[in-house]
């Protein structure tokens, strides 16, 4: 046990981030097992948020999240009703890119200024 007042408090700041990580961890492993096993879109969504704010606050490493995220990723397989979905988005990114060649003719070109090599 610490004698030093900061060192006392030190340890009681850790006991207590101690236990909000195991909360956060025991709830990202029972949505990842429950995703695994259901396999629905929602919960494999969610799983993987609760991945990525593992990775971000260091709870998890970054390369362990990555394969749970693969994992998951491979679970859920688009439905009929998302792959709608994106075909009109695809048109619309088409006529965009028309859109844009014909309009860039009439622009001058941009010219990118670098700052010197000997500016420190």
């Amino acid at each position: 046990m610490p004698l030093i007042k900061s060192a006392i408090k030190k340890l009681r700041q850790d006991r207590k981030k101690e236990k909000i990580r195991d909360q956060f961890r025991k709830e990202l492993d029972k949505s990842v097992k429950k995703a695994n096993k259901e396999k629905k879109a929602d919960l494999v969504k969610k799983a993987i948020s609760l991945v990525d704010k593992a990775v971000k606050k260091n709870i998890i490493h970054k390369n362990k999240g990555a394969r749970i995220k693969s994992g998951l990723s491979k679970l859920a397989k688009p439905t009929a009703s998302e792959a709608k979905k994106e075909i009109p988005k695809q048109k619309i990114v088409a006529q965009a890119k028309t859109s844009k060649a014909k309009s860039s003719k009439a622009k001058s070109p941009k010219i990118k200024t670098t700052k010197s090599k000997n500016h420190k």
